[in-house]
């Protein structure tokens, strides 16, 4: 089974055509599957490529290098401002972080917002997880789940207007996806529990096939 991908309204991906609003998810998913977007997307059996990210307090850091201690979630948000991100960071990090930290699984949160202004998003909330900017957007150019936002481009302080999809990918250490799940904008957002259940299946069977967790 696919990621699930939520109704984006009227966003338009930088990789294509114009997506229109849809009254429910699966007519939106059937949109993706007919512009070829869903088989795009990042998806269980994908590898994460090894694409620097700049740490809001650490600096430059290495996908591969945090992965050579344990499983990678990877969290892509919006930017700083916006509020749906910000209830959704507060859940992870009160509910999915203390879980992921006894796994010894590595939460990062992504943003193609500029350091210097994601910093406040990671004081605001008080995150004791790694907030990172991937302000040329290549790591989520790489996963495909991204598309243009014209009215991003103040926020974001790169001059570029991509936003991701809200998206959540966890990874082993071998950098092998076993789990994503795609929405379209942070209004419904993914239980950290499902997360919580993908990185268990990781640590208890690392030598499994990938695949994503039950729904």
């Amino acid at each position: 089974m696919r990621a699930s991908v939520r109704n984006p309204g009227t966003a338009t991906r930088h990789t294509g055509p114009s997506v229109q609003p849809w009254a429910d998810d699966q007519a939106f998913r059937l949109q993706l599957e007919h512009d070829g977007f869903w088989n795009r997307m990042v998806a269980a059996g994908d590898r994460v490529p090894d694409m620097p990210l700049i740490e809001v307090d650490l600096g430059p850091i290495h996908l591969n290098r945090l992965r050579d201690t344990g499983p990678l979630v990877l969290v892509f948000f919006q930017h700083a401002g916006s509020p749906q991100c910000g209830a959704a960071l507060r859940i992870y990090r009160d509910i999915l972080a203390p879980g992921l930290s006894a796994l010894d699984a590595h939460l990062v949160a992504v943003s193609p917002q500029v350091p210097d202004r994601l910093e406040a998003v990671k004081r605001r909330h008080e995150l004791d997880f790694l907030v990172a900017s991937d302000p040329r957007h290549t790591l989520i150019d790489a996963f495909n789940i991204g598309y243009s936002s014209p009215g991003a481009v103040e926020s974001l302080g790169t001059g570029r207007s991509v936003l991701p999809f809200a998206t959540v990918v966890v990874a082993d250490r071998a950098g092998v996806v076993h789990f994503t799940d795609v929405h379209a904008n942070w209004s419904t957002r993914t239980d950290p529990e499902r997360i919580l259940t993908a990185v268990r299946g990781i640590v208890r069977a690392p030598g499994r096939e990938p695949g994503l967790a039950a729904a």
